[in-house]
């Protein structure tokens, strides 16, 4: 096998998937969307790539030799893998948290009530 082939192939193989929860990470929820948003999402979405090339390359280095190619293979999926989904998922809280905060503030109500039972 090419050794640059052999290098990415964990990230070759997670590829389509990691592009499917990208494209479901961007598109939902859909409202609101500036530039902000934008932004941060990219951002997001660049971490959360960084992080899993960064332990897949991490992993392939650092994985047991005794145990051969495979077990390499192995470990570089796995923790690309989980690196990706944990930038995701932080990612997902922010923005949840983020946007909560925004849409509270615009349907704060009208006549300076703060909210409370009374």
């Amino acid at each position: 096998m090419n050794p640059l082939v052999e290098l990415n192939l964990a990230l070759i193989l997670f590829l389509p998937w990691f592009t499917i929860l990208a494209v479901l990470f961007w598109k939902f929820p859909r409202a609101p969307r500036g530039w902000q948003r934008t932004l941060f999402d990219s951002t997001s979405l660049l971490l959360a790539m960084a992080a899993a090339a960064g332990g897949m390359y991490w992993s392939m280095e650092n994985a047991d030799p005794t145990f051969g190619h495979m077990w390499q293979q192995v470990l570089a999926t796995s923790v690309s893998y989980g690196l990706f989904l944990l930038v995701v998922t932080l990612a997902l809280i922010v923005r949840w948290r983020w946007l909560r905060g925004f849409s509270s503030s615009t349907t704060a109500p009208a006549n300076g009530a703060t909210g409370a039972l009374s």
